[in-house]
């Protein structure tokens, strides 16, 4: 190993040293519960290696049995490891084990000159601090970073003083050492107004800084670090760091993973992969492939369902002329019927909640010319809107301020209107599919007869295309962050697009798509998985990185025209048939696998 003080004339070789023996030592050799090796002689303790494949010290008192091997140069990566569990350890304050660990491997945890600009940072001596850095420049690669380094030891320097109450050695530090620096004037001038600062608390609340003390010159030292090569300071917390991205790997892989991610490392057992196989999800990681309810309220096709914003109710609509609202029970995530809304006379094919889930926009097929709007929490009908009766109001989205809706049909309406009906704005000769408004508040998306999603602006007037098929676009929704828009196109399947970059991201496999209105979802944790029904009777569930599905979930014996994954609660989905029927689904229950595997025969998955 190359010395980290190249060109200083300090150790040129660094190198880990294995020493072991060909044959048996003639020194006992034990194994402790913790793992560490340890060679005794007379029964006193002499050395200490960690684990296998690292230098375990042995010695004797008697003439050594066989001949001993050449000492061995560890590899690249073998100090590096043993320079991390170095560093973990003196962060637990195990200092002797650090020194032991480093002097039986020959190893250094950090620069000679690192260690004591370490020290005296913690130390708050700013002087030799900076001397320090003389030291440490033929050892950084930028020429620059001297400069930075400076900046904050000294920013920390005068901040400290004012804390302090010692004015004028901080307006000598700002006068006669930063400003001289020529770098970050901005900040210069910014540091020179909390000369104003009355007293300590308010100077701690202006800077948002800790304060004086080992809080404040630890995060000192990790900003300082970043200017080191790691060959010279490690990166703070490093071994952390690398488990955190393997853990967090490992979840980002997993095709099954329907959780809240936790960065926390004492949230996981660093000790097995992470895995969320087949059988762990059948048995209740909150994964939905289970039918936990069966709802038979509806008397006809159930063409539509949609879970309200907070997640606490389920819409559906049907055939029957009405719509059912669903109450979720937050512990047993069981629903009930909460109210009914009739008078739908041609059925109901769409439905939207509001962004405060106050308001409930219930639409029709193509030959309904009128839209329902629902107060949800009084089941009063405040609006019964119809333009003319030439109209096809089948689908509707709401603008984000909860103000507006925009609705349209095939037949070339397009309309903005207000909670009581009022027509605010059209757009004249756009046969409409499916609508869905951008964040901004100003766009509005809408599918048409051409096979295109474009972007209309309701303000300036203007319109884009965003998205081009090949095939009609039958109903397409957009992911919570707005940037990805998941389609279900006639003969085609399901499509998930990049509305930001306009590409195809991915064709999902799997489902039956004829020219049948159904629409898909996005759901789960960070929207990781998307539901489609089907008209092969069947519910698929992908992860959004694999076109194969990972689960097919039967149990409706006719087509299925709507999935809906619960936005608050990741492993609770709901799907609408033309078998007139809601199916509720869930993890399975808490049983071992065989079990489940018996009482879940409704769900087929796949490995993708």
């Amino acid at each position: 190993m190359q010395s980290n003080g190249e060109g200083q004339g300090q150790d040129s070789e660094l190198s880990c040293l294995n020493s072991a023996q060909n044959g048996e030592s003639s020194s006992a050799v034990g194994t402790h519960s913790n793992g560490v090796l340890t060679s005794t002689n007379n029964g006193n303790s002499v050395g200490a290696g960690l684990g296998s494949g690292t230098c375990v010290a042995s010695t004797s008192s008697g003439s050594e049995i066989g001949s001993m091997k050449k000492k061995k140069r560890l590899s690249q990566s073998e100090e590096d490891v043993i320079r991390l569990i170095g560093q973990h350890l003196d962060g637990l304050g195990l200092n002797q084990t650090v020194d032991l660990l480093m002097q039986e491997s020959g190893c250094r945890l950090e620069h000679t000159s690192a260690t004591k600009f370490r020290n005296h940072v913690m130390e708050g001596e700013w002087d030799k601090a900076e001397n320090d850095l003389n030291e440490l420049r033929a050892l950084m690669h930028s020429p620059n970073a001297i400069v930075r380094m400076k900046f904050l030891l000294l920013q920390q320097k005068y901040l400290e003083y004012l804390e302090d109450g010692k004015v004028l050695e901080a307006l000598q530090v700002l006068r006669g050492e930063l400003t001289p620096l020529k770098y970050n004037t901005d900040r210069i001038h910014v540091l020179s107004g909390y000369l104003m600062c009355s007293h300590a608390e308010d100077l701690r609340a202006k800077t948002e800084w800790e304060g004086k003390g080992t809080n404040s010159r630890c995060r000192l030292l990790d900003k300082l670090q970043t200017y080191l090569p790691p060959s010279v300071m490690l990166p703070p917390r490093r071994l952390q760091t690398l488990l955190r991205q393997a853990v967090e790997l490992q979840r980002d892989r997993c095709l099954y993973h329907n959780t809240k991610l936790d960065s926390s490392l004492d949230s996981v057992t660093l000790l097995l992969d992470h895995v969320c196989s087949r059988s762990a999800t059948h048995s209740g990681k909150q994964f939905p492939c289970y039918t936990q309810q069966i709802l038979t309220e509806h008397c006809n096709e159930v063409w539509f369902c949609k879970f309200s914003n907070d997640g606490t109710k389920l819409a559906t609509g049907s055939k029957d002329t009405t719509v059912i609202i669903w109450q979720v029970d937050p512990e047993s995530h069981q629903l009930k019927l909460l109210r009914t809304l009739e008078g739908h006379a041609y059925g109901v094919s769409y439905l939207a909640w509001s962004p405060d889930d106050t308001y409930l926009i219930a639409c029709g097929p193509d030959d309904c010319s009128e839209l329902w709007l629902w107060n949800v929490p009084t089941g009063e009908l405040r609006t019964k809107m119809s333009q003319s009766h030439e109209d096809s109001l089948t689908s509707v989205a709401w603008n984000p301020d909860g103000k507006r809706f925009v609705t349209g049909g095939q037949r070339g309406q397009f309309y903005q209107c207000d909670l009581d009906g009022n027509l605010l704005d059209s757009w004249e000769g756009v046969r409409v599919q499916c609508l869905w408004c951008v964040g901004d508040g100003r766009t509005v998306l809408a599918s048409d007869t051409h096979q295109r999603i474009r972007g209309y602006n309701f303000e300036d007037l203007t319109d884009r295309n965003i998205v081009q098929e090949d095939h009609p676009i039958m109903s397409f929704t957009v992911s919570k962050n707005g940037r990805l828009a998941l389609l279900n196109v006639a003969t085609q399947g399901v499509h998930l697009w990049d509305l930001q970059d306009r590409v195809l991201v991915r064709k999902y496999q799997g489902v039956t798509q004829g020219f049948y209105t159904i629409h898909s979802c996005f759901g789960g944790h960070n929207e990781d998985f998307i539901a489609s029904g089907s008209e092969d009777h069947k519910v698929y569930i992908w992860h959004r990185r694999s076109e194969l599905p990972i689960a097919e979930l039967t149990g409706h014996t006719r087509t299925v025209n709507c999935v809906s994954w619960n936005p608050i609660i990741p492993g609770l989905m709901a799907s609408a048939s033309d078998d007139g029927t809601v199916r509720v689904w869930g993890p399975a229950p808490f049983l071992d696998t065989q079990e489940v595997d018996g009482l879940n025969e409704n769900c087929s998955n796949m490995d993708s």
